[in-house]
């Protein structure tokens, strides 16, 4: 481990008027900020005692100069040894009934005697002022061997050699504490101390600190009472890290992977299933299954992760942001996600002539002010013109990261673990806990959509209705949306999985491997090769459907199972600041749930071995299409000179791009290829094109809108029209087109919430015979971020539609820099003129306003939409 070379020192110098000097944090006087942890492998200390000269008084000094740090191998006999001793109290646990019963059996644990009975420190945890349950949970972190997190030096341990020494200045300390508190009557005269009817001797800074660990450990001990809170944590983080040890000294895969699962033979086979983009009639009848069906189905977005790789920062503030508040082609991420789920209530809407509105769960956490900037971004938009009892937000626990070294926490500063949240995971139990599932059964809903924030094309075409079709159709209980791996991705990979179970059963289904867990499978994690085993399995993709009764039996059992797919990665580094500044790397992790193995919990059993045409039968399912319609993500920030533009923002971009290069040459309209990601490194991309969702989403439906003419190379097509018309356009420049009422216009309804009304009052667009020059995009400027769509431009035709407006234009030609606004109500007609244009605008009628003058109706033809223009 590297870290920035930073010495401090501690001073204590007692005088007999009782002042003391106490300069770790030059702010504020602290007690807590006085040791490093001893146990951190990133501390150097060095310590001495001698007399000062003018004085009888003791000082003490301890340097916290960082070193560099490699981790000694897990010693697997002492994590069994403590696993042992953890099982042992949390059985003691789990049958006392009460809280003092509780208490009492964390007070006979070894650790925590050691801990009570250490001078001065239970008076300090007495003078905190705690109820029973603080307490409950602060002796539980002890029992698991975390004492460390609380003072950074009353924890070392006592063959570390510097009990002495450390603890001889911390209670010296103590002592003068509290005989000036006596000498000053309680009232806590010391500017900076904060003082409790008990006598606290924590500054406020600490308070809060201690208030926030108190917080994150009671959710802990809530959340995780399925394997036993606090100190079921520890143990599986132990149990992990010895079967990681285990497996570094042995090379039979195979044989650890049969104990871990609990069967006599396993295996894992490359699913197969319907693949989309080949079986395209059985496409279109499932995803009408899926529109048919959205009445049925709710959304969940899994939003809480911290998106460490992103570095989003506030600009103005500089504070680091969640994913979802990247800005993306001119919204975040969060805004984007809402709109592909609006375009497929709006194509229900054209279908049905109803309206629905979907229910959606996000899931958030507290990493970076996750749920604060979520809903302050949602009542900004007022809930998206939705109504806020459409949305629940509900927020997962952080959990502490554990060094692999020895599973003690990393902590920043006394008080203060390096949390972290712990996992889509979660998201079952969690759903259960808050109350979701019954949310969403009060709405009337069967199953959901699960979809990941960073991954901007889920929605493209077919692949999320077909998925949710195929599920609700034939009462599935999981669905996976699956694609190509990309050669040495980081992304985990969906198998089918074929056992034989210790009852001489045999089990089937679809799951997935992580790729941090491919060793354990004897799976290369390094570059694919043609005969490697991953070359053959599809990418796991984070794009679910889920049977919601069948999620909500799992994430309701008082068991492991509830957390599906437990990892512990420690092949990253936890890189963390403490609170001297110095910048820490630390090979570690934190207990993780993967959401999509929750397939675990849903295999077929048979009592012979069947593999062959299983599929069809089991309770989950795979569907596949090509990679750029199914997962791109915006999920790491491109670094400078990084020649790889996968999983960033501009190597999404490109495939939004290379979507519409799909869907319009399908139109007839001639436009430039999108090559390879290799092309664009260094240079721009061929076009900007952004088609708003609404006008499909299906491509199908799309298609039907656009037909002929040619979109150059270094053009900008912008359409957010969903009542929108292309005949014979060429464009060469940068060409806007944008409604205020894409899809309809909003009223408030009887709670004074703004809901978007389907249909009503849209803005609409024609464009017959058209050719469209101007300089548009200035390609050279330095400044433009297209993934963004932050761009500058030397000219460009705008056409901005308000409220309930229209815009024709017919045989003309429109050369240079116009911004045409069409005021709410009106009809703006361009055509050509002698000489240039002529440009007329009528007031729509009255009897038209709601309608407008024309409207594309939509028709079901078999299993097929098909479209014609109503004209009033």
């Amino acid at each position: 481990m590297a870290s920035s070379t930073r010495a401090s020192s501690l001073l204590l110098h007692s005088h007999k008027t009782n002042h003391f000097i106490f300069s770790l944090n030059p702010k504020k006087p602290s007690l807590f900020h006085s040791f490093p942890s001893l146990s951190s492998p990133s501390f150097s200390l060095s310590l001495s005692s001698s007399p000062s000269p003018s004085t009888s008084s003791t000082i003490t000094r301890v340097s916290t100069v960082p070193l560099e740090y490699v981790p000694p191998a897990p010693d697997s006999n002492n994590f069994q040894q403590e696993i042992s001793r953890l099982k042992t109290l949390r059985l003691k646990l789990s049958t006392s009934k009460t809280l003092k019963q509780k208490l009492k059996v964390l007070n006979s644990d070894s650790k925590v005697k050691h801990f009570l009975n250490t001078k001065g420190f239970e008076r300090v945890l007495g003078s905190l002022g705690l109820g029973l349950n603080e307490l409950f949970l602060v002796k539980c972190l002890v029992a698991a061997g975390q004492d460390h997190v609380f003072d950074m030096g009353f924890g070392e341990r006592e063959e570390d050699g510097l009990r002495s020494s450390v603890k001889t200045a911390l209670y010296a300390l103590v002592e003068m504490i509290e005989k000036w508190d006596v000498n000053n009557g309680g009232s806590g005269g010391k500017e900076g101390f904060a003082k409790s009817q008990k006598g606290s001797v924590l500054v406020d800074e600490e308070s809060g600190d201690l208030k926030k660990l108190l917080k994150i450990l009671g959710e802990i001990e809530e959340f995780y009472d399925c394997i036993g809170g606090i100190i079921g944590y520890q143990i599986m983080v132990l149990e992990l890290l010895a079967q990681s040890s285990v497996e570094m000294q042995t090379t039979n895969h195979s044989q650890h992977v049969h104990e871990s699962m609990d069967c006599h033979f396993l295996e894992i086979h490359p699913p197969t299933g319907c693949d989309l983009s080949q079986s395209t009639e059985y496409a279109s009848q499932a995803a009408l299954w899926g529109i048919e069906g959205l009445p049925d189905l709710g959304e969940i977005y899994p939003l809480g992760g911290s998106a460490d790789r992103l570095g989003l920062v506030d600009p103005d503030t500089g504070e680091c942001l969640p994913a979802a508040m990247l800005p993306y082609c001119g919204r975040t991420l969060l805004e984007g996600l809402i709109r592909d789920l609006q375009a497929r209530e709006f194509l229900y809407f054209k279908l049905y002539g109803k309206q629905c509105i979907t229910p959606v769960a996000i899931m958030t956490s507290s990493a970076k002010n996750n749920q604060e900037h979520i809903t302050s971004l949602c009542e900004r938009l007022g809930w998206f013109g939705r109504g806020r009892s459409s949305f629940q937000l509900f927020e997962q626990p952080l959990v502490p990261t554990v060094s692999a070294d020895d599973g003690r926490w990393l902590v920043r500063k006394p008080f203060v673990p390096v949390c972290k949240p712990g996992g889509h995971g979660v998201i079952w139990k969690l759903a259960y806990d808050k109350g979701i599932f019954q949310w969403f059964y009060d709405h009337g809903r069967k199953g959901a959509t699960v979809r990941q924030v960073s991954n901007v094309v889920a929605a493209t075409d077919v692949t999320l209705l077909a998925l949710a079709g195929i599920g609700l159709h034939h009462g599935k209980k999981l669905g996976f949306a699956s694609c190509k791996r990309n050669s040495g991705a980081t992304e985990g990979i969906n198998v089918l999985i074929e056992k034989k179970n210790l009852d001489g059963k045999w089990a089937y289904g679809l799951s997935c491997i992580e790729y941090t867990e491919f060793d354990k499978f004897g799976i290369s994690s390094g570059p694919r090769s043609p005969d490697s085993l991953q070359a053959e399995f599809p990418a796991n993709t984070n794009i679910l459907y889920v049977d919601l009764p069948s999620a909500k039996l799992v994430g309701s059992t008082r068991s492991e199972r509830s957390l599906p797919g437990i990892v512990l990665n420690t092949k990253k580094s936890v890189v963390y600041m403490d609170y001297f500044g110095n910048r820490h790397s630390v090979p570690g992790g934190r207990l993780e749930c993967t959401m999509q193995n929750i397939a675990d919990n849903f295999l077929n059993t048979y009592s012979s071995r069947c593999y062959k045409d299983v599929e069809d039968k089991l309770d989950t399912f795979i569907v596949y299409n090509e990679r750029r319609r199914v997962t791109s993500s915006a999920k790491k920030k491109r670094k400078h000179a990084d020649m790889s533009l996968h999983q960033t923002p501009d190597g999404s971009l490109l495939d939004i791009m290379r979507n519409a290069y799909d869907l319009l040459l399908q139109c007839d309209i001639d436009l430039p290829e999108v090559e390879g990601n290799d092309k664009y490194v260094d240079s721009r991309p061929p076009f900007l094109i952004f088609l708003h969702p609404a006008l499909g989403p299906l491509w199908e439906v799309t298609r039907q809108k656009f037909h002929g003419g040619s979109i150059s190379k270094g053009s900008e097509l912008q359409i957010e029209v969903a009542e929108f018309l292309w005949r014979n356009v060429q464009l060469e420049g940068s060409m806007i087109i944008a409604a205020e009422n894409i899809m309809g216009s909003t009223r408030n309804d009887e709670n004074g919430e703004p809901i978007l009304k389907h249909g009503h009052r849209c803005g609409r667009c024609k464009l017959h015979n058209v050719k469209v020059l101007n300089d548009g995009i200035d390609w050279s400027s330095g400044d433009n971020v297209y993934w963004k769509h932050d761009v500058r431009r030397f000219e460009a035709l705008k056409v901005i539609l308000h409220g309930n407006s229209e815009f024709e234009v017919n045989d003309v030609t429109i050369q240079g820099n116009h911004v045409f606004e069409v005021p709410d109500g009106h009809r703006l007609k361009i055509t050509s003129g002698d000489p240039g244009l002529a440009v007329q605008s009528d007031p729509i009628p009255q009897n038209l306003m709601d309608t407008g003058s024309w409207f594309w109706k939509y028709n079901i033809n078999g299993s097929h939409i098909l479209l014609e223009m109503a004209e009033l």
